[in-house]
């Protein structure tokens, strides 16, 4: 006979799993969109620099340019989701950054393009901060690395899959009086739009409004994170109530600078990584596929490693074991000549990039307090993105005066490798163990 524990338990990993098949596809899927949305300039850059006359450092600007207004709107976005609501605001991110996408194909010279990029980094500002959010509202704590790890593996995904399409719309060169590259951002922008809608009559704020869970699975979670929560009021490092509080917090800072190197790396090598492997003299169609390579491996590391990470539950080691892997790859990519070992290496540290998201988010989260969690969680995530504007802009400039794209990734490796000491200096501050709750999952 079944004990009550025994069925809690049953229950619990039910719901868990309930919650990941039906929220966790659709939102990596807008992730996915998102990170196309970014990203696909490094493709229109092909046809569009020439066409336009856009230097590597001005292109190198306006793409940096998204970062740095991402940074400014990031913790007011991630506050009004928690004013607003998931739904809405989640809707309203992904319609500005759709239409704004979409115009990127209006651009006439070096300032137009600037302008809409910024305005892509404010429209697009809080999504990635406010599911993270979002998903602690749904999953216990010592789920969290393996369900970040696989709303994350959008973003590899997103160069897997957003390659070859973006490289193969430029094939549209001249229809309907347009170049490829305008037709690339049009096409691109049309599924953020339609799934703005569906975000706005669908998603659920939380597991009583899923209609999908049953009751005693909506009993179960909200028991279990309530009980969570009341211990993260009680133990995290940070705790704060006001925001300017939480977002000068040494804890925050911390992990913000920790952040910083990794996100430099993925923002920088998914902007110019195109363009790195299109200089070995590779055809367009061959630049999209090849670029493809490294993202997908490191898509199923990623879920590997965050997995590893829940096991153990062990956070640090977890995280600074793959950005030390990233920093060692990236170090070597800068004496490769050959297109063979240069992709080896990219590989290797995008690998090292994505596996460290998983458990970093995870514990982040652990550090954080609920009502520090909002402003914590932006501002993380803001200066990692203000870290992408230096990288990406020094990268164009470097790239400009060196001719070289090795040189240009050496400013990336100096915030990994300062991201990595100051990780290890977070073994100072252990978060509590996750509390089992009323039924833990066993």
């Amino acid at each position: 006979m079944e004990t009550p524990a025994m069925d809690s338990s049953v229950v619990g990993k039910a719901a868990v799993r309930r919650v990941t098949t039906v929220l966790i596809p659709f939102l990596m899927f807008c992730y996915l969109v998102s990170f196309i949305d970014r990203v696909n300039v490094g493709f229109a850059a092909f046809q569009m620099n020439k066409d336009l006359g856009l230097s590597s450092s001005v292109f190198g600007l306006g793409g940096g340019l998204f970062f740095l207004s991402y940074f400014l709107f990031e913790v007011p976005s991630n506050l009004a989701m928690r004013k607003y609501g998931a739904r809405r605001w989640i809707a309203r991110i992904m319609l500005s950054w759709g239409l704004i996408s979409g115009c990127t194909a209006f651009v006439t010279g070096p300032y137009s393009f600037y302008v809409v990029r910024f305005l892509l980094g404010a429209a697009e500002a809080g999504f990635f901060p406010g599911v993270i959010l979002y998903l602690t509202q749904w999953f216990p704590a010592e789920n969290r690395g393996r369900i970040v790890s696989l709303f994350y593996v959008a973003v590899p995904l997103s160069s897997f899959v957003g390659s070859p399409i973006s490289a193969s719309l430029l094939g549209l060169e001249g229809m309907g009086g347009l170049h490829g590259w305008q037709w690339l951002f049009i096409i691109e922008a049309i599924p953020a739009v339609l799934l703005a809608a569906v975000t706005f009559f669908w998603l659920p704020e939380g597991p009583a409004d899923a209609r999908w869970l049953a009751d005693d699975q909506k009993r179960w979670l909200s028991a279990r994170l309530e009980a969570e929560r009341r211990l993260q009021e009680e133990t995290a490092p940070v705790r704060e109530r006001r925001t300017w509080r939480v977002l000068m917090h040494p804890q925050v800072l911390l992990l913000s600078l920790v952040y910083a190197g990794t996100s430099a790396a993925s923002n920088g090598l998914s902007l110019w990584q195109p363009q790195i492997l299109k200089s070995f003299g590779l055809t367009n169609a061959q630049t999209g596929w090849l670029n493809s390579l490294p993202f997908a491996i490191a898509s199923i590391a990623m879920i590997w490693w965050g997995n590893r990470s829940d096991r153990t539950g062990e956070r640090v080691a977890s995280t600074a074991i793959p950005l030390a892997l990233s920093a060692c790859a990236l170090g070597a990519c800068l004496f490769m000549t050959q297109l063979a070992p240069t992709v080896m290496f990219l590989v290797l540290t995008l690998v090292g990039t994505y596996a460290f998201k998983g458990p970093f988010w995870a514990l982040s989260t652990e550090r954080l307090g609920p009502e520090a969690s909002a402003a914590g969680l932006a501002q993380i995530n803001a200066v990692g993105n203000l870290a992408g504007f230096g990288g990406t802009f020094l990268i164009g400039v470097i790239r400009d005066a060196t001719g070289s794209y090795a040189l240009a990734l050496a400013p990336v490796l100096v915030l990994q490798l300062m991201g990595f000491v100051l990780l290890m200096a977070t073994r100072r501050h252990r978060a509590p163990a996750a509390s089992s709750g009323p039924a833990g999952l066993h």
